[in-house]
């Protein structure tokens, strides 16, 4: 009888035992699969990089992935954002699970289209920096195309089939050498542009922040730099996490464009 009572409370225990940890994994689950009211899209273009591991831990801590967009641009530590000496950062990204395209190698700003064809573009970094030279739709894809070579060695992975064009300008020429290219041009929407770039005496952070929280819907795709030289008040430290809480907070969840329907 002493054997069967006690082999009777050990089997009680364990269903008791068995019914909490159930109902404790049903409510983790819960609570970690919270419904979607809408889905939004973090993008990052390349800049001076000075914020570049804040995104990266930022994105890290909130388990949300994004799409960085990568031009060789010149960085606050010297070197250039594909640089060798940027490879275990991208590396890491890369295992992290974003999504990456090409934002032109040297930064390239268009000007116009031309009357024969080519395109006027101006270089931002490189040995042609500040030049303005003609170049066809297939040399353009020539210079989208040096990222995505460059990405894969840096990170043994391929790059997403979307691109950037730098200021987000884009004309018919410019347009038809990125489907040259077999990819699709990624702007963003009106409310998801960060201001970043804007004068901080003129534009605050607060300002900026709120425009995006009251703004945003379902579908946009957010725009935003690793590191901006010309503003004095940084967008990206006061304004990421509140962004993103305020977001959640709203319902929002996050994507990279290999999710979004215009570029899976």
């Amino acid at each position: 009888m002493v054997c069967t009572s006690q082999t009777a409370q050990a089997i009680s225990k364990a269903a008791l035992l068995a019914a909490a940890l159930s109902s404790q994994s049903l409510s983790a689950a819960t609570m970690a699969a919270p419904s979607c009211r809408a889905t939004v899209y973090l993008t990052f273009d390349t800049g001076s990089q000075s914020q570049a591991q804040l995104i990266a831990g930022t994105l890290r801590k909130y388990q949300i992935r994004a799409t960085f967009f990568l031009a060789n641009e010149k960085t606050v530590r010297g070197d250039y954002s594909l640089d060798q000496s940027w490879q275990p950062f991208w590396q890491q990204l890369a295992r992290d699970g974003h999504a990456f395209g090409s934002h032109t190698f040297d930064h390239v700003y268009v000007v116009r289209d031309l009357p024969d064809g080519r395109i006027a573009v101006k270089p931002q970094f490189g040995p042609q920096a500040g030049k303005t030279l003609q170049w066809t739709q297939a040399e353009y894809c020539m210079e989208l195309r040096r990222v995505t070579e460059r990405f894969q060695q840096l990170t043994g992975q391929k790059m997403d089939p979307f691109w950037r064009a730098p200021g987000g300008r884009l004309t018919p020429g410019l347009e038809q050498a990125g489907q040259r290219c077999g990819m699709r041009h990624a702007g963003w929407a009106p409310a998801g542009f960060s201001g970043d770039e804007l004068p901080s005496e003129q534009v605050s952070n607060a300002r900026l922040l709120n425009k995006m929280l009251n703004g945003l819907k379902d579908g946009d795709i957010v725009m935003a730099h690793m590191g901006i030289w010309s503003r004095k008040d940084p967008w990206m430290p006061a304004n990421l996490v509140p962004l993103i809480e305020g977001l959640q907070q709203k319902s929002f969840c996050f994507a990279t464009l290999r999710e979004h329907p215009l570029y899976r």
